[in-house]
């Protein structure tokens, strides 16, 4: 049994107190980290991206039940949601408003109580109602963290036409070939969408004749990939060594690779950035006290954690009283003044129909495949 299996089953309360004492040592874990089954039945356990497990994102509920949750990590939420169907007991997850439909499709959620939080009154107002936030006539994720999705470059490495036309059509431009790095999602079609005309809405509901058009670029931007990443520390550490010049990126790589002195820019390319608001969504799968999950929650919309995310992410915050308290000079360097109107500039992810999303999905395993 690998670590990760080991401490998804001690969160789930199947693995013995013997077996987790034997193993400890072995995988490295440490017990004030360990739950054990007595404790396991209690504790709440939260499905989550990399990186986001660290206390400074919920110092409110560290503070109050003396000790994190337990965390399993996803890569995307695919992963995540198909995991929780196939059994996994979870109390939260962290998804985005592309997509927590899904789970809510898939019978997994909670209505949230906004009356039970104490920060919901200090959520920028039109993020309260927004589509993936409200499915059905119900609060099902709480707004959290937001950004872009853009493309991080090298301005010391790239052609020097690139700054005056920055554009996506970086990732088909074969004098990058082996250079670059797409995230690996189906996302990359849309993408491919916007190079070919089409509007912000069509990119996302694509009929079977205008997706199978995005094959060829697709094609293009899988051969360009020197590789296609899973965690976006493989990006930071590829553009900080030159490996390659270019990536499909989070504002978090752009803030870190600036503090390390490296060349970066986060593009504004002309057929538009993509911008994605994610939050936290209750499960009904979970055996802990609904009353830590809304802790949580709650911790996650404070002003505090929204500061950290500001300062030390580079990303935005749905708590408006996060931008009151956090350095004015990191938010001036995340070059947003009005926080709702950011969003509202670029394109926000939208969710895609189910059985569409597949044809999506099966499209991007296809062109894949060809890097094998």
């Amino acid at each position: 049994m690998n670590r990760v299996k080991f401490i998804d089953r001690m969160a789930q309360g199947r693995v013995s107190r013997r077996d987790v004492m034997r193993s400890a040592a072995a995988f490295g874990v440490g017990m004030m980290m360990m739950p054990t089954r007595a404790r396991a039945e209690e504790q709440l356990v939260v499905m989550e991206w990399s990186g986001y497990d660290q206390p400074d994102f919920f110092k409110a509920y560290v503070d109050k039940h003396g000790a994190a949750p337990a965390f399993s990590i996803f890569a995307n939420e695919d992963e995540a949601l198909q995991k929780v169907r196939s059994g996994f007991n979870a109390d939260a997850v962290h998804p985005c408003t592309y997509s927590v439909g899904y789970f809510v499709e898939a019978g997994l959620t909670k209505p949230i109580d906004t009356a039970r939080l104490s920060h919901w009154n200090d959520v920028f107002e039109p993020l309260k109602t927004g589509v993936g936030v409200v499915v059905g006539g119900n609060v099902v994720m709480v707004p959290c963290d937001w950004g872009n999705s853009g493309i991080a470059y090298r301005t010391d490495l790239v052609e020097p036409d690139y700054a005056a036309n920055e554009s996506w059509a970086i990732f088909t431009d074969d004098r990058y070939e082996g250079k670059l790095s797409m995230s690996d999602t189906e996302g990359a079609a849309e993408i491919v969408g916007l190079l070919l005309g089409y509007d912000k809405k069509k990119i996302f509901e694509m009929s079977d004749a205008e997706l199978e058009a995005t094959r060829p670029l697709l094609e293009k931007i899988v051969k360009n990939s020197r590789f296609l990443w899973k965690d976006n520390t493989e990006i930071n550490q590829a553009l900080a060594s030159g490996e390659i010049v270019a990536a499909y990126a989070w504002n978090e790589t752009v803030k870190s690779l600036k503090e390390q002195g490296v060349p970066i820019k986060y593009a504004q390319p002309k057929e538009g950035i993509f911008t994605w608001l994610c939050g936290m969504t209750l499960l009904n799968t979970g055996k802990a006290d609904e009353a830590a999950a809304y802790d949580f929650l709650d911790a996650w919309l404070s002003p505090e954690t929204g500061k950290y995310m500001i300062e030390a992410y580079g990303y935005g915050h749905s708590n408006r009283k996060a931008f009151e308290i956090a350095d004015p000079a990191q938010i001036s360097a995340l070059g947003i003044t009005d926080p709702v109107q950011h969003l509202n500039n670029g394109i926000l992810f939208e969710p895609v129909e189910t059985a569409r999303n597949q044809k999506y999905i099966k499209l991007w395993e296809e062109v894949k495949a060809l890097k094998q």
